[in-house]
């Protein structure tokens, strides 16, 4: 069985309420990074934030974090390309990619690809009812063309992202068109709580999305699940030959206290060794998702 390459979702959208250590600004980002890839991760997502948590879009922001990570430790950087903030502009969204990309120092070494159109407003299960009526976190195919060749341009990797089945579907017909290639890496989303927009984080839920892989190419999957207590799966994720992504971008974890992003990297690094699974380095990483040539593969 594949070595486990573990990713840590650092800050996402989420505040600081139920747990203070959601690093926002680019030196929180960066400490975080280096004691996250200390504790067993070879992958480090993050979404530009201000000083108050609200999202920070600024090319500069993205520069500064990445070359501080760069300066900090090895790991790989997976910056977000936007979220919901800039709706379907494809060019504005790819901006602080290509502001990144002029530089070797600044430069990540993947660019995520949500491979669909999803609702992503918040439920509220106290009113049975939505707090928001018209977030849609809108990648239509021609979005997602133009996200393929910036990328390929650049020498980056693809991080594809799925929401659910459909998601899959197109990420699979992007590969039979060459736009997308393999090894494939897939982080299959799941959500609870709060978000309705993925897969419920059940065994059933993350059965739906491994049953419609690509049989036919390398993938490599993650599991995620936004809202929800991804360690409730990690088992059947480790044992069934998956990766993790996880951290407190996507839950706070109280069940545990306040930890830190690195202590639920180190959780997730101990539960792999125990069921018998090696943890990937970063090297062990780039060499299983072929990131040989170009900025994926640059140090």
């Amino acid at each position: 069985m594949d070595k486990i390459i573990i990713e840590a979702r650092v800050n996402e959208l989420a505040p600081r309420d139920e747990n203070p250590n959601v690093p926002f600004l680019p030196e929180e980002i960066i400490q975080d990074a280096k004691a996250c890839y200390d504790a067993g991760a070879s992958i480090i997502h993050y979404h530009g934030r201000t000083t108050t948590g609200e999202p920070d879009h600024d090319p500069e922001f993205y520069k500064a974090t990445n070359s501080g990570i760069r300066k900090a430790c090895p790991i790989l950087i997976l910056p977000t390309l936007g979220y919901v903030a800039h709706g379907g502009d494809a060019r504005e969204r790819f901006d602080a990619m290509e502001e990144s990309m002029k530089d070797p120092k600044t430069a990540p070494h993947f660019a995520p690809t949500d491979t669909g159109t999803v609702n992503v407003d918040w439920w509220n299960p106290d009113k049975s009812a939505y707090d928001t009526t018209n977030l849609v976190y809108e990648n239509s195919t021609e979005t997602l063309m133009y996200f393929a060749e910036r990328i390929r341009h650049h020498g980056l990797k693809h991080y594809c992202v799925s929401w659910n089945i459909s998601f899959t579907r197109q990420m699979e017909a992007l590969m039979k068109m060459g736009v997308i290639d393999a090894p494939v890496f897939v982080l299959l989303c799941m959500t609870d709580g709060i978000s309705l927009s993925g897969h419920p984080g059940t065994p059933e839920g993350l059965d739906a999305h491994t049953t419609f892989l690509p049989k036919d190419k390398k993938v490599f999957w993650s599991a995620m699940n936004y809202k929800g207590n991804l360690f409730l799966l990690t088992e059947k994720v480790i044992r069934e030959g998956g990766h993790i992504s996880i951290g407190l971008g996507d839950y706070p974890y109280t069940e545990l206290g306040q930890p830190t992003n690195a202590e639920l990297i180190a959780k997730v690094a101990e539960q792999a060794r125990a069921l018998g699974r090696e943890v990937a380095t970063v090297d062990d990483t780039r060499e299983m998702l072929a990131m040989t040539e170009g900025a994926a593969a640059a140090a």
